[in-house]
């Protein structure tokens, strides 16, 4: 296999949303992603067990890569998790609906269980105007410990590179 048909660079681009951090001692918020050159973003959230506070998210949409105007992203109406005592590999993915689309979603889960939670967003259903999302952890607060890590995997690229050739995906 030669660099050019490896499905980094090829199919997709990742970067981190956000390194492991206690989502009960304050609030995380999730680096931005830039929507100019593929299809969309998956969002996957792994959360640990072990707290009194269920998961919960915000998604967000931008004008630039800082600062700028952010804004809620209303388009949540599915999403997919797995909650088991311990991730191991032997879960099924529970669909999730609401009505009506929101930016956040709440009670991922139950507390005392680890949560893999994947949400998707296209590059179309952002605003006029806004060409960049992050995904956010709100502050859990309550008692405990709730570790939390973000990943972006940006897919469905329309510039396709070998994997030291892509670019940063804040650009």
């Amino acid at each position: 296999m030669t660099t050019t048909q490896r499905a980094l660079g090829r199919l997709f681009n990742i970067s981190v949303g956000a390194v492991p951090a206690d989502a009960v001692n304050a609030a995380i918020t999730g680096n931005r992603v830039h929507l100019k050159d593929c299809g969309g973003v998956t969002f996957v959230v792994v959360a640990s067990a072990g707290s009194t506070d269920i998961l919960d998210v915000d998604l967000q949409q931008h004008t630039v890569a800082t600062g700028g105007t952010p804004a809620d992203l209303d388009i949540i109406t599915t999403y997919f998790y797995q909650d088991e005592t311990t991730l191991d590999g032997d879960e099924t993915w529970t669909a999730a609906t609401q009505s009506p689309a929101a930016s956040e979603i709440t009670n991922v889960g139950s507390a005392s269980t680890e949560q893999l939670l994947v949400i998707e967003v296209g590059a179309e259903q952002l605003a006029d105007g806004y060409e960049w999302v992050s995904l956010n952890v709100p502050d859990l607060g309550g008692n405990g410990t709730k570790y939390v890590a973000i990943l972006n995997i940006v897919h469905d690229l329309h510039i396709q590179r070998a994997p030291n050739l892509l670019q940063n995906l804040n650009a």
